[in-house]
């Protein structure tokens, strides 16, 4: 941990105290002109700051990647469009870019900790952008992943083949579009948390996701809660927190 070492120096006499008060000072926000990164989040939330792709030029999004990856073992990015996904792969030979989710993740720590099992499910195969987002997610920040696709209530037996599985998980993931009814189906049907995630997938009435959106705002399953439209790193990232929990 960088502030150990800043305290060792200084108690090897290796650093005067202004010298080490400016390194500590350095280590909590660091200033892109434009932006300030927040160094101090991976402390704050077990997770550091992570970048959204959308309203950025290229060059920025390389300069925030650059900075993170200097200070930060483990680093996502979200919503980066492919050829600023491949330049940040060329630049960082660890970093995966998932073309079908606009994610770009760095792992050069693959601890484990979630203490369980994050199921992510996805109703339709046109979910699956989504699905990935919040998949990615989980898995940067150091969780096992299972990812069950295409089980939607048009063919509730393909839910129940895979509902052992399902059962096995501590946090589970619902991604769907259209109705967005998938999520209350597998609430009454699990014991543990679910994270319901409309997507805006659907025709006319979908109203890009606001049909999914209210359906799950008003589950009659209990233990349902909802992420924004197509807010699969949130979903993930809540997932994660979730999964820190060590059952007792």
């Amino acid at each position: 941990m960088e502030l150990a070492k800043i305290l060792e120096q200084l108690r090897a006499g290796l650093c005067t105290v202004d010298d080490a008060h400016q390194q500590i000072r350095s280590l909590t926000s660091e200033n892109l002109s434009f932006a300030r990164l927040d160094h101090e989040r991976s402390v704050r939330q077990g997770f550091p700051e992570v970048i959204f792709g959308s309203g950025k030029t290229a060059d920025e999004l390389v300069s925030l990647f650059s900075a993170l990856e200097r200070r930060h073992p483990n680093i996502l990015a979200t919503r980066i469009p492919a050829e600023v996904g491949e330049r940040l792969v060329v630049n960082c030979r660890d970093a995966i870019y998932y073309p079908r989710s606009r994610v770009v993740s760095l792992v050069r720590e693959p601890t484990l900790r979630g203490f369980g099992t994050i199921a992510v499910v996805s109703a339709g195969t046109s979910d699956l952008p989504i699905a990935e987002e919040a998949a990615v997610t989980a898995r940067t920040m150091g969780n096992r992943v299972d990812e069950i696709v295409d089980v939607g209530v048009a063919g509730l037996h393909r839910l129940l083949e895979r509902l052992k599985q399902i059962r096995q998980a501590s946090v589970v993931v619902v991604v769907a579009g259209m109705d967005g009814a998938l999520p209350s189906v597998i609430g009454g049907l699990v014991q543990v948390p679910v994270i319901a995630v409309p997507t805006s997938i659907g025709y006319g009435t979908a109203f890009e996701g606001l049909a999914a959106l209210l359906t799950m705002l008003n589950s009659c399953s209990a233990g349902v809660t909802v992420v924004n439209i197509d807010n699969g790193f949130g979903a993930g990232f809540a997932a994660s927190v979730f999964n820190r929990r060590r059952p007792e």
